[in-house]
């Protein structure tokens, strides 16, 4: 398992780009703010809350959580873009989703960080803190490195089947593209995917 607080420490974050993911901006400039619903929307996995603050400046509530305690200190640092909030925590944990409903969720850097055998508890999650009818957008890696580079992980990469198998028990996939917009590098490894919640988990 990663030592997500240890990487922060000492500044192995390769993920880290200091920006909002560019598809996620992308994807923005193609959604009003009513497709989020009036929220909170949830961020897994939001590090130092670039994505965040670009949903808050929404003027929609967002919560970021993440399981390092540097990275909720450091977003906090930020100057606020509207109503966010940080929290630190475990998605995955049924204890922390208790009595949590929200309008929508943006998948970034979460489900390709996670162990691929967690990827059925993820989707599970994601349907659990959802109001019905809920939203999730998210950019999946597809292909996080190049030929003959491949290592372990993570990122760990995944299929289009796979993601719409994983999220089809309580999902419908609504849209999705290959975005134009990337970090360098990632162009084309990429895939934005909205799907809408159909069932209670």
């Amino acid at each position: 398992m990663t030592d997500w607080e240890s990487r922060y420490q000492t500044g192995d974050t390769p993920w880290e780009k200091g920006q909002a993911a560019p598809p996620l901006l992308e994807l923005l400039g193609k959604l009003g703010a009513d497709a989020w619903g009036d929220g909170p929307v949830l961020v897994p996995g939001c590090g130092l809350g670039h994505d965040v603050r670009a949903l808050a400046a929404l003027e929609i509530p967002v919560v970021g959580v993440d399981l390092s305690p540097f990275a909720m200190e450091h977003a906090r640092q930020f100057p606020p873009a509207g109503k966010e909030t940080y929290e630190l925590g475990n998605f995955l944990n049924p204890e922390w989703r208790v009595d949590r409903k929200f309008s929508a969720i943006w998948e970034h850097t979460c489900f390709c960080a996670i162990d691929p055998t967690e990827r059925d508890s993820y989707a599970e999650a994601a349907a659990g803190c959802l109001t019905d009818g809920g939203f999730l957008a998210g950019v999946f890696f597809l292909t996080p490195f190049d030929p003959g580079g491949e290592v372990p992980g993570p990122p760990f990469g995944a299929t289009i089947e796979e993601i719409d198998a994983r999220f089809s028990p309580w999902f419908e996939r609504i849209d999705a593209w290959v975005p134009c917009a990337a970090y360098p590098g990632r162009e084309g490894k990429e895939w934005i995917a909205l799907f809408r919640k159909v069932a209670k988990a």
